[in-house]
């Protein structure tokens, strides 16, 4: 269906699979937590993340129906897993953290605490620069994803 750029193979592996896991692994979140994954695609970070840890409630925002029906076809079987095919902008639910990939940062922080109070999100080096100075975000130290690409995992709380 052509849901990413990378191609199958190793690096699909790493670059999705791997990371994705790796990030929902140090996610500081307690035993049963609520996620929302925006941006979600062909499903990452949150299925790996719903598989991980099944106690977890994860949420896939994506805006484009085709890959909404994609996640809701391919997550059918993941009963901790739910599918809303709209703008993250017209979400009105409320989870413990909200976790993106691959989508504008600044667009996320924009969301906290509206939707959730937690941030999660995997972004380069250049990004993470942009938006630590955000005043409402109180970051913990960032954790360099293994695969050395200079991606990062980062971690925040609202702090107002």
């Amino acid at each position: 269906m052509n849901l990413t750029t990378v191609k199958p193979g190793p690096e699909m592996v790493i670059r999705h699979y791997c990371e994705s896991l790796f990030f929902a692994a140090h996610l500081p979140a307690a035993q049963e937590t609520s996620v929302l994954d925006v941006g979600s695609g062909a499903g990452f970070p949150g299925i790996p993340m719903a598989v991980l840890k099944p106690a977890w409630r994860v949420t896939l925002i994506e805006s484009n129906q085709r890959k909404a029906v994609f996640l809701r076809e391919s997550t059918r079987q993941l009963p901790n897993v739910s599918v809303s095919g709209q703008r993250v902008d017209h979400i009105t639910a409320h989870a413990d953290w909200i976790v993106a990939r691959a989508i504008d940062p600044k667009e996320i922080v924009s969301q906290v605490p509206r939707l959730a109070p937690n941030i999660g999100l995997m972004i380069g080096e250049e990004d993470f620069c942009a938006i630590r100075s955000n005043s409402r975000i109180a970051w913990a130290e960032p954790l360099r994803l293994p695969w050395g690409d200079r991606s990062l995992c980062v971690y925040g709380k609202c702090s107002t």
